[in-house]
């Protein structure tokens, strides 16, 4: 389902204060991936972690977006997979990671940030950009053909997904919400 209220059901909305590589409780994470960008990695909260990735000043950001996200999920459990059906919904978190932040370039002068969330029944993925467009799936979607897949992929994937905007700022956070695995 395609939305565009800046938070899905049952959303905690954003974290007080805005504050980037700090979790729920206020304590502060910082570090560096292999390529230098800048990151936070998972810090817990009354059972939510929170992960951010910044594109500024990167190359290879969908692969770098991939690899981020992939140690995440390694560090949150969810992988290595115990069964399949744990090892596709890790394989999906990827799937739209990957679709998300290909879109920002194609569509929106590249993205700014990834954020993904993780509580014990959804993983959010947030990925910030500076772009005025609205995503949404090609309609009619024609499997056969190439390209335009991605938002359609999305939505099919996961349990909601939309777009906040902040008044007076220029770009856009698409989210996207998937269930954890059982």
């Amino acid at each position: 389902m395609s939305t565009t209220r800046p938070y899905s059901p049952g959303d905690r909305g954003p974290e007080p204060g805005g504050a980037s590589g700090a979790s729920e409780g206020g304590v502060a994470a910082a570090g560096a991936s292999a390529g230098g960008a800048a990151t936070a990695p998972a810090v817990s909260s009354g059972g939510r972690q929170v992960r951010r990735l910044s594109f500024v000043g990167e190359s290879g950001v969908v692969p770098l977006a991939r690899d981020f996200t992939r140690q995440a999920l390694y560090a949150w459990g969810w992988l290595p997979a115990a069964s399949g059906d744990q090892r596709a919904a890790a394989e999906d978190v990827l799937l739209v990671v990957s679709e998300l932040v290909t879109n920002a370039c194609l569509h929106a002068e590249g993205p700014d940030q990834l954020e993904i969330t993780c509580d014990n029944k959804v993983i959010r993925v947030e990925v910030s950009d500076r772009g005025a467009g609205q995503p949404a799936p090609r309609t009619p979607h024609r499997a056969g053909r190439p390209g335009g897949h991605g938002m359609f992929i999305v939505e099919r994937l996961c349990l909601d997904w939309g777009v906040v905007r902040a008044p007076g700022v220029v770009g856009k956070k698409v989210w996207a919400e998937l269930g954890a695995p059982a």
